[in-house]
């Protein structure tokens, strides 16, 4: 160990789960990776400094900002000696030291400096570097692996990640190139613990929705007309029709085969679209599908999702091959260009870009705003300490007066300010802070003075309110004006402060926030649940502190569930773990958890809207409900959810599949047992003369049994093992388990795992592993994901067909999944166990001739559930 290492030693007690993670440390970093999830409020920092003590090496610590890079230093500082004597450090990454913090931008940049790699490596080398740590390591995603990935594979590391949210969001191909380099998640600290333990305060997430305004409801319900009735000249236009009709695909496909297998949506979405129009499709084309001679085909209807997919292809991937077409494709474009669902060589007619952004930024969400803030005030008074971040400044609304404020038509940082001034009491409280724009109200001048003093910064009044202060650094002051204006919310002289996501959503502490309203709309889940840690985290000097997290939604009044925005925030919410809004609490991640309506329209929200002010008033209540909700779990477990898609109601539906059960097994006996009652009853017209009715009775009922009781038996017990669709899940999940654990996938014992499945009320099956580690949990989740959700293109796939099968409508088809298909032999292990479960079947593989073939028919058979959610992962502290 480094002599100025070992000096250094944590000053305090640890946390139960920070020490239980360390007792662990030794094990996991055996090869040579520690990697951690942590909740913003874990200590994860401090953690990281103990782990790279503990390793006694030359050490690189790298941040996402600086800011988070200047917290290590300060921490270690702090926390790890007395009277800030360390000294064996550096913020130079070309000056390193015993302990070198410095950013991923850093590093990028040193990278590109050598001309000769080799170089690169070398330096390394040279300084004696062997532990490298990563914080917020889910930054990962971008161009910075490249240059650490390239250091790993030539150096030797110790790497040690640290993230509250690893990117789950990225592609497969980003995300295990973030594994790659941190390696498998070796241990996680959940957020119960963190409450339970009083180190995050008990909080809850509320979503306030908004109607647009006349105008933008005109907007977007004159866009759903066109695009209709675009959809409906189409269907009618010989011309394209006959382009369709005479494209190579449907024309030639025997001699098209291996472009039609390789883009199969195409070729789906053009023989949905002639079907639509009434074409009946012919044999030979079903055939190259996988469909047998005379087998029925029930085509699904044709929604935007398979237009878009039709013309994406003709218009953009598949031009080149239609040039005979290009006069009418080219008038097509033109059509598609002035509807704006063309943009950018992306067909889109969800009006993802156009309306999304439209609602996005639609400033119904700045009254939504005041009301919060003014609603926060009364519940909390003076103790009030409420952030509102958003993703733009707007510059151009900094002197817009009240007159004016009406035509403001965007949100950010500034349309925020001028309507929290304009429309909220106690504006003296207000105070803006963005990269480069600082605003303060001339009341605090005396307390921001007394913190540094005012000769290095000037101070200009703004042009329609001169009590509201602009303010910008002269020259370097001791403190920043970053430093300056956190403690002045953090002491209750700044009550409300509208700041920018990218200065104050990641890496900046200030725990007195009991408020923090998101008005951010850009960027992924993972920023999403950065930016809801500023408001969970403790206030020492207020242990009775609760978060209220607030979300912000305009609803489409063209769309039933609420629309895009809605949908984006229900997945936000796959990251966000906190408790339900139900009778008996429970805790869980996801949108459901807040007992929202599945349909959410514009005469909802009014009543919505004052439901969720008043629970968010009963700060109380939620304390309560996080206490009730910690006692009754241990850990969070990962479970998977399939969820009930049908139209009926699952009561209903029920009754449904049990009578069709029952339905074929009658018509399966039928022929049989009249056959049966005709010779019986033939013989026993001579029994009733000799023995009498009742012999003749028991007779028969003996004989019924003799003759159909194990068909009988056999039939029900089926019915029961595998009708019950929660129980056929369970058997799924078993066939996974015991492959992971041949496949030597599994640390745990596997007797002490069980596979759990059970039906919920509203007709929804959870699946998930009993007594495995988080890991294991999440290779079984993702593996189950895979098999439920639509086939999209597998290396093999599982077949089973009969009859019955078919007329009760579940699935044949069932991808093997990724971590089993990569290889023949993990393939056919998998195989043996789905044999073992669920039965016979048959194992293809889908990048042959006749392999594609079935693939193709297997997305048919997933067409109706093709654009929609057919499973999710969810976590339950149980």
């Amino acid at each position: 160990m480094l002599e100025s290492l070992s000096v250094l030693e944590f000053k305090f007690p640890w946390r139960s789960y920070q020490e239980t993670l360390l007792q662990n440390f030794d094990s996991h970093i055996q090869d040579h990776h520690f990697h951690v999830i942590a909740p913003p409020g874990s200590g994860k920092t401090i953690l990281g400094i103990e782990i790279l003590r503990r390793l006694g090496k030359k050490t690189l610590v790298l941040a996402p900002t600086l800011t988070i890079r200047n917290q290590w230093e300060a921490r270690l500082q702090e926390f790890f000696t007395h009277n800030n004597s360390f000294e064996s450090c550096s913020f130079n990454i070309k000056e390193p030291s015993d302990v070198t913090f410095s950013t991923y931008q850093s590093l990028h940049a040193l990278y590109k400096s050598f001309e000769d790699k080799e170089d690169y490596f070398k330096f390394f080398e040279k300084h004696d570097i062997e532990t490298v740590v990563l914080d917020e390591a889910h930054h990962l995603k971008s161009a910075w692996w490249k240059c650490l990935m390239a250091l790993k594979n030539r150096n030797s590391f110790f790497v040690v990640a640290l993230t509250a949210t690893p990117p789950y969001d990225s592609s497969r191909s980003e995300l295990t190139k973030y594994f790659t380099l941190c390696g498998e998640v070796d241990d996680e600290i959940a957020v119960p613990d963190l409450v339970k333990e009083n180190d995050l305060c008990p909080h809850q997430d509320f979503v306030y929705f908004s109607k647009p305004n006349d105008l933008e409801i005109n907007f977007i319900v004159e866009y759903r007309k066109k695009i209709s009735q675009f959809q409906d000249d189409l269907l009618q236009d010989e011309a394209f029709i006959a382009l369709l009709k005479n494209h190579r695909f449907y024309k030639n496909p025997r001699v098209y085969l291996d472009a039609i297998y390789s883009n199969t949506s195409y070729f789906s979405s053009i023989l949905i679209f002639l079907n639509a129009c009434g074409i009946s499709i012919e044999e030979e084309k079903l055939e190259i599908l996988g469909f047998y001679k005379n087998e029925a085909i029930q085509f699904p209807k044709l929604n935007l999702e398979w237009l878009q997919i039709l013309l994406q292809n003709l218009l953009i991937v598949d031009r080149e091959q239609l040039l005979i077409h290009e006069s009418y494709l080219s008038s097509l474009e033109k059509t598609l260009r002035k509807l704006n669902v063309l943009e950018r060589n992306q067909v889109n007619f969800v009006g993802e870009q156009l309306l999304y952004k439209s609602l996005a930024y639609s400033p119904s969400k700045l009254k939504s705003i005041v009301e919060i803030v003014s609603s926060e005030r009364d519940t909390l008074g003076s103790n009030l300490s409420c952030v509102i971040l958003t993703d733009y400044i707007r510059k151009e609304f900094l002197n817009t007066t009240k007159q004016n404020i009406e035509s403001i038509n965007k949100i950010g940082v500034l349309p925020i300010f001028q309507y929290v001034k304009n429309y909220c009491s106690n504006n003296e409280e207000l105070a803006v802070l963005t990269g480069s724009l600082v605003i303060i109200h001339k009341s605090i001048l005396n307390a921001f003075e007394a913190l540094e003093g005012l000769d290095n910064f000037s101070f200009s009044p703004l042009a329609v309110d001169e009590s509201f202060l602009q303010v910008s650094t002269k020259s370097k002051a001791d403190k920043s004006i970053v430093e300056i204006l956190t403690k002045l919310f953090g002491n209750g002289t700044i009550k409300v402060l509208v700041g920018t996501k990218s200065l104050l959503g990641e890496g900046w502490d200030a725990p007195s926030i009991n408020s923090l309203i998101l008005a951010s709309f850009v960027g992924s889940f993972v920023s999403s649940n950065q930016m809801r840690g500023r408001a969970i985290r403790k206030d020492a000097d207020k242990p009775n502190k609760t978060g209220n997290i607030w979300h912000l939604a305009c609803v489409d009044p063209t769309s039933p569930d609420g629309g895009r925005e809605v949908d984006i925030l229900k997945r936000r919410f796959e990251a966000f773990v906190g408790i339900t809004n139900s009778t008996i609490p429970y805790i869980s991640n996801g949108f459901d958890r807040l007992n929202f309506p599945d349909e959410i329209s514009v005469e909802d929200i009014e009543n919505l809207n004052a439901q969720t002010l008043e629970n968010a008033s009963k700060r109380p209540v939620i304390t309560q409900k996080w206490g009730r909700s910690i006692g009754s779990g241990t850990k969070l477990t990962k479970q998977v959810k399939l969820l009930h898609l049908d139209e009926k109601p699952y009561q209903e539906q029920k009754q449904i599949y049990f009578f069709d059960a029952v339905r074929f097994f009658v018509a399966e006996l039928s022929l049989t047992m009249l056959w049966f009652y005709f010779e019986f009853i033939l013989e026993g017209v001579q029994l009733i003369i000799s023995r009498g009715l009742t012999y003749f009775i028991y007779a028969f009922m003996g004989a019924f049994v003799f003759r159909f009781g194990l068909k009988l038996y056999k039939a029900i017990s089926l019915y029961l093992r595998n009708g019950y669709l929660h129980k056929k899940i369970e058997n799924i999940g078993l066939a996974i388990l015991h492959t992971l654990n041949e496949l030597k996938l599994l640390t745990t014992n596997i007797h002490d795992i069980e596979v759990v499945s059970q039906r919920l009320d509203k007709g929804d099956v959870v699946c998930a592993l009993v007594g495995a580690n988080n890991y294991e949990s999440a290779l079984f989740s993702r593996a189950l994901s895979e098999i439920l959700d639509p086939v999209d293109s597998p290396r093999y796939l599982i077949i089973k067909t009969n009859l019955f099968r078919k007329r009760l409508n579940i699935e044949n088809f069932y991808p093997v999944p990724e971590i089993f298909g990569n290889q023949k032999e993990n393939a056919v292990i998998f195989k043996r166990y789905w044999t073992k479960f669920m039965g016979r079947n048959k194992l293809v593989f889908t990048r042959q001739v006749e392999g594609r073939k079935l693939l193709l028919k297997a997305r048919l058979f997933h067409t109706y559930n093709a654009f929609k959610d057919v499973s999710k992962e969810v976590v339950v502290w149980k």
